[in-house]
């Protein structure tokens, strides 16, 4: 395979004193210095004004971050060795690529960045003074190279993107029939039981008195979070929604400020019809699920982590989109390995089960809990602030510091955990929210153990990795 400077030698005769003064890659090494800062404006001017690109950026993180990576990135491609000679180039585009996989940034728009700074790259190598074959070859060089770059970015996201569509599919159809017949009644329980209380509230306090929205109670929290990934392809699924809204946008506000309808209908019976309608299409979506538990660990019955990334990239993407709250809670075991050394592993293994028990009785049944690593769980807290984490957090910290650990002939065992928690900045990759929550766990390590700590509410700061984001 030939190099980017190969394909283009020969193309032109240089004169000698222009091949050494004025090569076509120190022209572009000197093109990077001396107009990189102009390029890389207007790659992000024209990025901003686009509405698809806008989602991705706004003017402080390019101020920030963003900027002066992009420029990093140019300087290193026009310079030293050719990309495909280099696995350390090579190595940078395939981190942009998974990068940009793991926020959904779409590869062409990459692609029009990347044409962006090679037209505008061709019209100030037009204004130089040098030989205009040596401009011409600069030109091919500039594209040659940048063109390798996009290539690689492009494979690595199309990699990536595919790997996570498989775990999408794969945790998707696991949901479809994990506890099936539990969640079915509770789903069906929490259903009746806002019905109920809005009759009761209609009842005690009469009209004007402020009712719960569907969407905000414990079954709308299920439907937005649970249902709507086991269920979404579903046009079962879809009317749940529509007549949820309907409920909530028209029945409950008239309920809430009775007017006698012209046609002498009712407003309750209405709203009685509708929750009968819901109940009955949740419970023929369940009645569809096949059994599946491949996504389970299997001693702790905790999440295999392999669905993590589909299922915390799809939570915080929901909570960029609508402005809600989202957390992630890490909890480490305290002296877990002292626990396997000196009991054995199947104490350890006890320990294990019993310490997923005690955080499963501590959270939501729409929170996430992953089985981590060897004594790590890691929760996602969904539609859930800081400091609600923080008592969450406190609570299996403080239930876990009093269970004594039934363990059979090793007797009761004492058990605490460290914990990290952090809460979702806007930064559109996951893995900047599970690291915020690692170092949080660290510092919690580090205080002693036995004790939560809370990671600073980070901005969209810090080093990235170019074009968008990181």
């Amino acid at each position: 395979m030939f190099t980017d400077e190969e394909r283009i030698k020969g193309s032109a005769k240089l004169p000698a004193h222009s091949r050494h003064s004025h090569a076509p890659l120190k022209l572009l090494a000197e093109m990077a210095a001396e107009h990189g800062r102009e390029l890389v404006a207007l790659f992000y001017d024209t990025l901003l004004r686009d509405q698809e690109a806008a989602q991705f950026l706004n003017h402080a993180v390019v101020q920030e971050r963003l900027s002066s990576s992009l420029i990093e990135w140019l300087t290193q491609l026009f310079s030293g060795q050719d990309i495909r000679d280099s696995p350390e180039k090579q190595a940078r585009q395939k981190i942009i690529g998974e990068v940009h996989a793991r926020i959904k940034i779409p590869v062409h728009l990459v692609m029009t960045g990347a044409l962006v700074i090679k037209t505008r790259l061709a019209e100030l190598l037009q204004g130089q003074a040098v030989d205009p074959l040596v401009g011409i070859r600069a030109l091919q060089l500039a594209d040659a190279r940048m063109d390798t770059a996009v290539m690689l970015i492009s494979q690595s996201y199309v990699k990536d993107t595919t790997a996570r569509a498989r775990l999408d599919e794969a945790y998707r159809l696991f949901s479809l029939d994990q506890d099936a017949a539990v969640d079915k009644e509770t789903q069906r329980a929490s259903l009746m039981e806002w019905s109920q209380n809005t009759l009761f509230a209609l009842l005690q306090a009469g009209p004007g008195g402020g009712l719960l929205r569907l969407g905000d109670s414990a079954f709308g929290l299920w439907l937005r979070h649970r249902a709507q990934f086991m269920f979404e392809q579903s046009a079962q699924f879809s009317t749940v929604v529509r007549l949820v809204e309907r409920i909530d946008e028209m029945l409950l506000p008239e309920l809430d400020a009775p007017r006698k309808r012209q046609d002498g209908s009712s407003a309750l019976a209405d709203l009685r019809a509708a929750v009968d309608e819901i109940s009955f299409l949740v419970a023929d979506l369940f009645q569809t699920l096949s059994t599946m538990e491949g996504g389970r660990d299997p001693l702790t019955r905790a999440l295999n982590r392999r669905f993590l990334p589909a299922i915390l990239g799809r939570e915080v993407t929901f909570a960029k989109e609508n402005g809600t709250a989202l957390s992630v809670m890490l909890v480490d075991i305290d002296h877990f390995k002292a626990i396997n050394d000196r009991h054995g592993h199947q104490v350890g293994d006890e320990v294990l089960r019993q310490v997923a028990q005690v955080i499963v009785g501590n959270v939501r049944a729409t929170d996430f809990v992953f089985r981590y690593g060897g004594e790590e769980f890691l929760i996602v807290l969904v539609e859930t602030g800081i400091e609600a984490a923080a008592n969450i957090a406190e609570r299996i910290r403080a239930d876990m510091e009093g269970h004594i650990f039934e363990t059979g002939s090793s007797g009761g065992l004492s058990v605490t955990a460290s914990i990290g928690i952090a809460l979702h900045s806007g930064h559109p990759d996951q893995k900047f929210l599970i690291k915020a929550a690692d170092e949080a766990l660290y510092r919690a390590k580090a205080a002693g153990r036995n004790t939560v700590e809370l990671a600073p509410i980070y901005g969209e700061g810090g080093k990235g990795i170019w074009p968008l984001a990181t």
